[in-house]
């Protein structure tokens, strides 16, 4: 893999990392090992895409529908999975090198055990007074859930006849803390969004869409995407 200094880097870079389930139905596994083998590749993909200059990561863990539609057995490794990478990331001093605070996004404080909930209050806790980079990892979200809530906040304030703006909008959501997305990457083959990812957010955003099934998406396929989106130019509709 050649590093070209040159290359334009996405502020935000979004990820829906599809696939994990479908890679371990090929090689005959359950599927909870595909999402292990996603989470370990996410741990390649973070430390690369904090290395290249990224300063706003966004990886969707999981939709509202993962945990409650899914067979119990698989939410259940799921949630293991989460309780493992994340009490590991809490002890990972690469986050502290890069200074890259970390949120969590969604309703997961409604769907986690107390346990797993409270490895994610701690990382939150560590990493709040980074300002450098922001890793944010979307748990229990729904875009069309984020956009309701949104309306009803904005709704319970209409006594204040407050003025319905984008800004107040934006304000409103789950996301209100992050930049827009410039460039969202979807593995897995299928060219389309899910539950209204981010829809806000991604408003302006460049898509790419890799056929490689989300533990295969490595590094060098990452470096692939970020060359196509070095050589694009964005117009903002001009």
């Amino acid at each position: 893999m050649i590093e070209d200094k040159n290359m334009k880097i996405p502020n935000h870079l979004a990820i829906i990392p599809d696939g994990n389930r479908r890679w371990a139905k090929e090689r005959k596994l359950d599927p909870w090992e595909g999402h292990e083998a996603g989470a370990k590749n996410t741990e390649e993909l973070i430390r690369y895409a904090l290395e290249k200059g990224i300063n706003c990561l966004t990886l969707w863990g999981s939709s509202m529908d993962n945990l409650k539609k899914r067979p119990f057995q698989e939410k259940k490794a799921l949630l293991d999975i989460y309780n493992r990478y994340f009490t590991k990331m809490l002890n990972n001093s690469d986050i502290d090198k890069q200074e890259a605070r970390i949120n969590f996004i969604g309703r997961w404080e409604e769907q986690f055990p107390e346990s797993l909930k409270n490895i994610l209050y701690a990382i939150i806790e560590k990493t709040k007074k980074y300002e450098k980079k922001m890793l944010n990892f979307m748990l229990a979200y729904n875009g069309d859930d984020d956009i309701i809530q949104a309306v009803q906040k904005i709704h319970s304030k209409c006594e204040s006849r407050v003025k319905i703006t984008a800004n107040v909008l934006k304000q409103s959501l789950m996301t209100a803390e992050l930049p827009a997305v410039d460039y969202l990457v979807r593995t897995g083959g299928d060219a389309h969004l899910s539950a209204g990812f981010m829809m806000w957010d991604v408003a302006n955003a460049q898509l790419y869409f890799s056929d490689e099934l989300f533990p295969d998406f490595n590094k060098e396929k990452l470096h692939d995407a970020l060359e196509e989106y070095s050589r694009r130019q964005r117009r903002f509709g001009k």
